[in-house]
């Protein structure tokens, strides 16, 4: 929690300092609330699930399980008033893609073997995506007259500031290390302020079904930078799991266009 509330706080207040002196106007009263409610949601939820799950499994597990994360955004978003119809096809594009994910990433993931936390980290996660994915549906949803990324400069400071008390109750000892602290600057720069801005652009933007995508591209990229930076295995398998993973993510862009 610590983690989670150090990150956006840092991420949040950089990026309003320059909304402010920018003098970029900011949202007030209830919209400033509800955007502040839906951060909590998302990032507070959403992201602090995702890092308390991999205390108990690892990283290329909760990749593949969060591949199921374009389901609960469908399904919220055609279950939620005002309902938006989901075409078989586009179904059918997202199957496609969490079979290359599982494909992609599955094989390196269950090789800890299975054992009792792996449940409670599928479970937890299971939380955080419908945090997550509840509270991208309520931002696009709300009337607003900030800019996306304004709001999610927000939503930001206002999930670490939510999760700073969890942090100081869950106590313990931390060890700060140039290498925690590299790491922590660079979820902050790009994972935040690069990352969630567009994110949260992408999401006021383009269709949902189009935006859900992202968490099948996520592996792509990071199975590509580490066969480019650290020379990892790249080959059949992985090369027709990303195949797969375009099939799907082209079957529904194209519907989504029409």
């Amino acid at each position: 929690m610590l983690l989670v509330s150090l990150r956006y706080i840092l991420s949040g207040g950089l990026m309003l300092g320059g909304v402010i002196a920018a003098r970029i106007p900011l949202p007030s009263g209830a919209e400033l609330r509800r955007t502040a409610f839906n951060g909590l949601l998302v990032l507070g939820i959403g992201n602090g699930a995702l890092v308390y799950a991999e205390t108990w499994i690892p990283s290329g597990l909760a990749a593949l399980v969060l591949s199921l994360s374009p389901f609960w955004l469908l399904g919220l978003n055609a279950t939620l008033p005002p309902r938006e119809h989901v075409r078989p096809a586009t179904w059918l594009g997202l199957l496609a893609g969490l079979a290359g994910a599982a494909l992609l990433v599955g094989p390196g993931a269950f090789e800890g073997g299975l054992h009792g936390s792996m449940l409670k980290g599928f479970l937890i996660l299971q939380l955080g995506m419908l945090g997550w994915n509840l509270g991208s549906l309520f931002q696009r949803r709300m009337s607003a007259r900030a800019h996306p990324i304004v709001a999610g400069a927000v939503q930001q400071l206002a999930a670490g500031v939510a999760c700073a008390p969890l942090a100081l109750l869950a106590g313990g000892r931390i060890h700060w290390s140039a290498r925690g602290v590299g790491a922590l600057a660079y979820l902050v720069i790009f994972g935040s302020i690069v990352g969630y801005s567009a994110y949260v652009l992408a999401m006021d933007r383009l269709p949902v079904a189009l935006v859900s995508l992202y968490n099948y591209i996520n592996p792509v990229v990071a199975v590509f930078l580490g066969w480019l930076l650290f020379r990892e295995a790249f080959g059949l398998r992985e090369t027709i799991a990303m195949l797969i993973i375009f099939l799907g993510v082209a079957i529904v862009r194209r519907l989504e266009r029409h």
